[in-house]
């Protein structure tokens, strides 16, 4: 995850704990991103870390889906294949899937989902 995406997504997670308090711990990030040690990925992928998983998961069923996956992007940044590999199968499982370019497009989307 870039400098940038990490700033976004970190602005997005106190915006929702902020406003959605008595859910809060109902968002979730996935640690998927980082430059690590072989090591350590190693480690990672055998604990269940899968490639292209979105950065963050709002485990709460809304409007016939079962929960909302959110992928954080800059406005110039762009999904990978396994990204969007990973976005074909949640959505065939039931699951909403959004990419997030912005704090207000953020606070649409789930004010939206959780209306």
């Amino acid at each position: 995850m870039s400098t940038a995406e990490h700033h976004l997504q970190t602005q997005c997670v106190a915006w929702f704990r902020y406003q959605h308090a008595l859910v809060a711990t109902l968002m979730l990030a996935i640690p998927n991103g980082g430059k690590r040690s072989k090591a350590t990925a190693g480690r990672l992928k055998a604990e269940g870390v899968v490639a292209g998983a979105a950065d963050l998961f709002l485990a709460m069923a809304r409007q016939g889906v079962h929960g909302l996956w959110i992928e954080m992007k800059t406005p110039k940044g762009y999904q990978t294949p396994e990204q969007r590999a990973f976005q074909q199968r949640v959505t065939t499982e039931g699951y909403a899937y959004v990419v997030v370019r912005s704090l207000e497009q953020f606070q649409t989307i789930v004010n939206e989902y959780l209306s």
